[in-house]
Formats: C-alpha cells, sequence, structure tokens
C-alpha cells in the first residue's frame, strides 16, 4: 500500500483534487519506490491516524490521473 502526498480526509477528496487538475503523487514510506506508470493501491488518511479509505490510482509519469 502507498500513500498520496497530500493527506486526504477521503476518497472523494481525492477524486476531486484530480478532476480539478491538482498534481498528486505516490509514495511507499519504509518500502521502496513506486512505478511511474501503471496501478497502485493507495489508502489514507495517513498513519498514525486509522485509514478509513483506500482506492486503486492509475499513474502516469508519476502522477495520479485516474482513481477508483
Amino acid at each position: 500500500m502507498a500513500y498520496t502526498n497530500i493527506n486526504f480526509p477521503s476518497k472523494k477528496a481525492l477524486k476531486e483534487a484530480i478532476l480539478n487538475g491538482k498534481e498528486v503523487t505516490v509514495f511507499q514510506p519504509f518500502l521502496g519506490t513506486v512505478p511511474l506508470n501503471g496501478t497502485v493501491a493507495v489508502e489514507g488518511p495517513h498513519y498514525p491516524e486509522a485509514h478509513r479509505w483506500y482506492a486503486s490510482v492509475t499513474l502516469k509519469d508519476g502522477k495520479v490521473v485516474k482513481v477508483k
């Protein structure tokens, strides 16, 4: 699992940010890098808060372009 660079409180907030053209990237703490292109699972909000949402995101050139 990975996190987005912005600590979104909900999956809806992540989707809205992408629709509004906000640049969002992902990272994987302590486990290495994520691919620049492809699909990655993300969760939020960030630790130490309890994770309340999960999503599958599509990356292009390291940026989130689609949220499922």
